[in-house]
């Protein structure tokens, strides 16, 4: 043994070669946390003093390789200044040189997963060899920073300036026959074979077949690049990437610049140009809050798999309703591996929902992402059917039928009495009280809610709804079944809308007094995209559906009539009452055109300001940042409430709620870490110079508690 620590051993092997492998004790993952880096300069000390060895093979013992740096010390690190991050990664880079410049040939043997800082570490290595079902890449730019220990330095070096670009703009996950193709690898081989093929290497090279000096110089050089080589290498790529990823995310253009710098520098100075780039972006606002996501993302994760601990997998499933959604429900279900049932009352509706789920998969072959064997094969989990006759079997339901409170409680009891007595079932409806369908329910420990988002294949959230008398066990059951099929669920407790509408109608609300006071909803619109919502509020409703809008809109006022009920007609009850549905029928706030393929388009209609204009009361002149503000305090004072009602648990599970849920802008961390970045006390004064619009506007006593005392959602 040349080294023991609690998270990195170096082992002496036969023909002089030693090993450093990657094992962190009490954990399932390697990551490189800060007390993993002063290990690994210890092990790097202990392998330099011996005299003997003749190469270094890197590996892990667990099933990834290292999976990254440990991101929940991220917000407590990026809280420091610039220099002390400069500083930080300059430590870093001191010791992935070390290991880079060991007087031997130096092999990674690539296991598993390897990202971030796990990639970065692999990069040092002369050679690399990676399993067959391995992945690596550099994702750092999806958390709002750039790769910081030497990813902006030797991937170019060793994959191409575009190559490189594509994989940290983009933050992807590589395969190893992608990693293979560019040069990132040396070779790929079963797992069973790494070790020994990662042996071989460093024999290969010791015996002078392959040059390890040649492999480490090109590392340590700049990249062979002429000025019109490199202008057009990142010009372009700058301009791309740019329009790709918004305003909002400056990150991957960032890396791109730190690149372009380092390109014509020597490995030190290239280091100190991406430690310094690190540092400007770390303390960025998108950082704190893309890193506080991801935090939160985790949260949502154990909390549903200890849900997953306390149930058994769904085997066979159905859903009852095959119109687009239960045909979203059907096709996501059996694309993930679960066979289910789809039950209607008529042929028609049957062939309308296997339609939309050979529509989505026919996309997937289009794309290459799956053969026709496969399609072939998902949709032979999809069994129609006109009868109950084979549900004695299923295991858990969906009721996905017309959102009609006395259509659906007679649904549900007649499929009580076909189903097992220990089947769970489920509704998807975005506004009916459980706790009032299960009513008419013999079992109604076995009933909850399972709200899904249109459309099905592509919204991440799924709510779980627990009603009065809604059992651990069915809750338990249908979070196993969400996660089987690829979902994010998150359990709430039942009120009118649940977590995601009841928070989406205030913000709704905000849009119809803006409307009230004059505002052309066009610019409304393009205000809150500019604020990073991926479709402004007119042009959400029409995707909704206006005859959606205010059935859910009554639901709302009739649960909460303090502040959601309004006087006579609003701009939501004019459009709907004009015909206008949407994209459902090409008229809503906007007309809609199929475009070359064929989705719909939204142009201008100028015949709605004459529909709206009735309803205006007085015109105000607003600015940008008090629409913004008219639009956001009734989402985040209602996110509030739903918090102090016990109706979700914690501020992570409210706020990836609405980024899953409704698109709410990612860098802006979710409702409640927006009020945290604005600061409580803050959005208490703003959201009071606004009393005057009304209830939706008026702040909780337990928020203004929280304002006096200067606390926060967020420790």
């Amino acid at each position: 043994m040349i080294y023991q620590g609690k998270a990195i051993q170096v082992h002496a092997l036969n023909d002089g070669y030693a090993e450093l492998i990657f094992d962190l004790q009490g954990e399932s993952i390697n990551k490189l946390s800060t007390a993993v880096i002063l290990e690994l300069g210890e092990a790097v000390a202990a392998i330099q003093a011996k005299n003997d060895i003749k190469g270094l093979m890197l590996s892990s013992a667990k099933d990834a390789f290292i999976v990254g740096a440990d991101i929940t010390e991220f917000h407590g690190i990026f809280g420091e200044s610039e220099e002390f991050l400069v500083e930080m990664n300059q430590k870093v880079h001191a010791l992935f040189n070390a290991i880079e410049d060991l007087p031997f040939p130096t092999v990674t043997a690539i296991n598993g997963l390897a990202l971030g800082g796990g990639c970065e570490m692999l990069l040092t290595t002369d050679f690399r060899v990676m399993a067959d079902s391995a992945k690596i890449g550099l994702p750092e730019t999806k958390l709002g920073i750039i790769p910081g220990w030497g990813g902006c330095v030797r991937l170019p070096r060793l994959i191409g300036a575009d190559n490189a670009i594509e994989w940290i703009a983009g933050g992807t996950e590589n395969k190893a026959d992608a990693a293979l193709k560019v040069g990132a690898v040396d070779a790929v081989v079963s797992k069973d074979k790494l070790r020994d093929a990662a042996l071989d290497i460093l024999a290969e090279a010791n015996a002078g077949h392959l040059n390890w000096q040649a492999r480490r110089d090109q590392k340590k050089s700049p990249l062979r690049l002429n000025s019109i080589e490199s202008m057009m290498v990142f010009e372009t790529a700058k301009g791309f990437v740019a329009g790709k990823a918004g305003p909002h995310y400056p990150a991957p253009v960032e890396a791109i610049k730190a690149i372009q710098k380092g390109a014509t520098q020597s490995r030190e100075k290239a280091q100190e140009t991406e430690a310094k780039a690190f540092a400007k972006m770390a303390k960025t606002d998108v950082c704190f809050n893309l890193v506080g996501l991801f935090l939160n993302d985790q949260l949502v994760k154990k909390k549903a798999s200890t849900y997953e601990k306390q149930s058994q997998p769904i085997k066979k499933s159905a859903v009852l309703g095959a119109g687009i959604m239960g045909g979203g429900v059907a096709y996501q279900s059996a694309s993930k591996g679960t066979p289910i049932m789809m039950k209607d009352i008529n042929e028609a509706a049957l062939q309308l929902g296997l339609k939309e789920a050979s529509k989505l998969l026919g996309k997937q072959v289009e794309r290459k992402k799956i053969t026709p064997a496969q399609m072939a094969e998902t949709l032979g989990r999809i069994r129609p059917t006109l009868s109950y006759g084979d549900f004695a079997d299923v295991e858990l339901t969906v009721e996905a039928v017309v959102e009609n409170p006395k259509v659906k409680a007679a649904v549900l009891a007649e499929l009580e009495d076909k189903v097992a007595e220990d089947a769970i079932i489920t509704s998807n409806t975005s506004t009916i009280s459980i706790t009032g369908l299960a009513k008419n329910l013999k079992r109604p420990e076995n009933f909850c809610g399972m709200h899904f988002f249109n459309p099905v294949h592509r919204m991440p959230l799924v709510e779980v709804i627990r009603g009065e008398k809604s059992s651990e066990k069915a809750i338990a059951a249908t979070v196993t079944y969400a996660k089987q099929m690829g979902k994010t669920p998150i359990v709430v407790n039942d009120c009118p809308g649940f977590l995601v509408n009841r928070v989406l109608f205030p913000y709704f609300g905000g849009f119809i007094g803006l409307v009230e006071h004059g505002a052309d909803f066009r610019h409304v619109d393009k205000v809150m995209e500019k604020f990073g919502w991926p479709m402004g509020p007119a042009y959400l409703l029409d995707v909704v559906g206006l005859d959606t809008a205010v059935h859910a809109n009554d639901v709302m006022a009739e649960g909460f009539p303090d502040r959601m009920k309004r006087d006579g007609k609003t701009v939501l009850n004019v459009m709907y009452e004009g015909g206008r549905l949407g994209q459902k029928n090409d008229t809503g706030f906007y007309k809609y055109e199929e475009d070359r393929k064929g989705k719909p388009k939204k142009v201008n209609d100028e015949t709605t300001d004459a529909l709206i204009k009735p309803l205006v009361k007085e015109t105000r002149e607003l600015t940008d940042e008090q629409i913004i503000a008219r639009m956001m305090v009734p989402l985040c004072l209602e996110t509030v409430r739903c918090l102090e009602d016990k109706i979700v648990e914690t501020p992570a599970e409210a706020d990836m709620a609405l980024i899953y849920g409704i698109g709410f802008p990612p860098f802006r961390g979710g409702a409640l870490r927006y009020i945290d970045a604005m600061g409580v006390k803050a959005f208490v004064e703003l959201a009071d110079s606004l009393a005057e619009l009304g209830p939706l506007y008026t702040v909780t006593d337990p928020l203004r508690a929280m304002a006096e005392k200067g606390e926060r959602f967020y420790a």
